[in-house]
């Protein structure tokens, strides 16, 4: 993994990150989405900072990235994350790096929470979040469907230690 970096996502980026969601939506597990949307709905949706991919000399293997979890202005400093790697990649890591970059770089931004809802059935998903200091606060029965089946989520949180004490 000495050849891999993390930089920050351009625009012209949005053909292989939206290729890695893709994948992620295939699984069944990731996301309630069964689309990528387009870039500029994408674009739109997240924050403007905090939007990284992870890349090798010949390919982008994966990428994380924020969300506002509401305009209200007293929620400022929550966001929402979405991490997703490769299908190829998997299990290397990689989310970890991810999520540990985009966690400092938030705290800059002054981010105070991040929070993530999490398919119970998606233990490495589970996992990475937790070896990075998520903790599971509750988990929502029933909160949305997917291919017309209801679906739990399990929330998850990540409190600051520096911004919003």
């Amino acid at each position: 993994m000495n050849d891999i970096k993390i930089r920050t996502m351009l625009a012209t980026d949005w053909e292989f990150v939206a290729n890695i969601y893709k994948e992620g939506i295939a699984t069944g597990i990731a996301t309630f989405e069964t689309n990528a949307p387009t870039y500029e709905a994408w674009d739109k949706a997240h924050m403007s900072t905090c939007r990284f991919v992870v890349e090798s000399t010949t390919e982008i293997m994966g990428w994380v990235a924020l969300s506002p979890v509401s305009s209200r202005c007293v929620y400022g400093g929550v966001a929402e994350i979405s991490v997703y790697i490769s299908k190829n990649n998997r299990g290397k890591g990689l989310g970890k790096l991810l999520l540990e970059h985009v966690i400092t770089a938030s705290e800059k931004e002054g981010v105070w929470t991040l929070q993530s809802g999490i398919f119970p059935t998606n233990h490495s998903s589970i996992k990475v979040h937790e070896a990075t200091g998520f903790r599971m606060i509750g988990k929502r029965e029933r909160i949305g469907k997917l291919h017309g089946k209801w679906v739990d989520n399990v929330l998850f949180e990540r409190r600051s230690t520096i911004v919003g004490i």
